[in-house]
């Protein structure tokens, strides 16, 4: 599904290899945030993949397509599906494992993430074309959620990414399917999610409840939920402790061998 051949209209993926003696075989795919409006690509993505490649983590920002573009689900979801398989096509030529890819989101985009991580098995409405890459598993190996936009539930959904995704006048069936709390499996990837209590942009209780939900699929996950922090503080030193995430992050990526200790 194409609307037209602007620059809004072809998704991206940006490739920031690690480097250097401390390379590992790891890799991630970074979906910046926006309210499934716009992209923060700068603070969500091109500092992000910087931090991953001080870990040696090869990163790749995605800019994926938009409803505020016309491009409401499932086509932001066919981006980020096509992403993890491209990586995982090219894993040998990036000198990365096909079985360490994860991905990354943030807000918004931490909904794409784990819709990645909910929906690899249930076909999209606009099957993606037919070629050797759409036949190889778009399911992650690990999921960061930051700050995560999780469900569209009203009582605790970010309205705007919820009318931007679906529409205002949402089918019940589609908030049902893209509340990702309640597709969450036994097959779901280990998850690692951070929040702060006072998000008052995307309520805490979005990540808890995924939190839950995996506990209750036995699938492992670690929840840091910061007192201060506020929203869309990303990995600026400003937002005090919440800004630290990236050290727990990097323990929790070896603590599951994805990266050496």
């Amino acid at each position: 599904m194409v609307l037209g051949t602007a620059e809004k209209d072809i998704p991206t993926l940006t490739l920031y290899p690690a480097s250097g003696d401390h390379a590992t075989d790891c890799g991630i795919v970074i979906c910046p945030g926006g309210g499934y409006a716009g992209l923060a690509m700068d603070h969500e993505g091109v500092q992000i993949a910087e931090w991953f490649n001080s870990i040696g983590v090869s990163a790749y920002v995605l800019k994926y397509r938009l409803p505020s573009d016309g491009y409401r689900h499932p086509v932001p979801l066919m981006d980020a599906q096509r992403a993890i398989r491209l990586v995982r096509h090219n894993a040998e030529k990036w000198n990365i494992n096909p079985a360490k890819i994860g991905i990354i989101g943030f807000s918004a985009g931490g909904h794409l993430a784990s819709s990645v991580g909910t929906h690899f098995e249930k076909p999209v409405a606009v099957p993606e074309a037919a070629d050797e890459i759409g036949e190889i598993s778009c399911r992650p190996d690990f999921m960061v959620l930051i700050y995560p936009v999780i469900s569209m539930q009203d009582e605790i959904t970010h309205k705007g990414s919820k009318d931007n995704l679906l529409g205002v006048n949402a089918e019940p069936a589609m908030v049902e399917l893209l509340s990702n709390e309640k597709q969450v499996t036994p097959q779901t990837p280990p998850t690692f999610l951070v929040h702060a209590s006072d998000d008052t942009a995307v309520v805490p209780e979005n990540s808890v409840r995924f939190y839950q939900a995996l506990l209750k699929a036995n699938v492992p996950a670690e929840l840091h939920m910061y007192l201060k922090g506020g929203h869309g503080f990303g990995i600026r030193p400003s937002a005090g402790p919440a800004s630290q995430w990236t050290e727990l992050c990097e323990k929790w990526m070896q603590l599951l061998d994805f990266l050496p200790k």
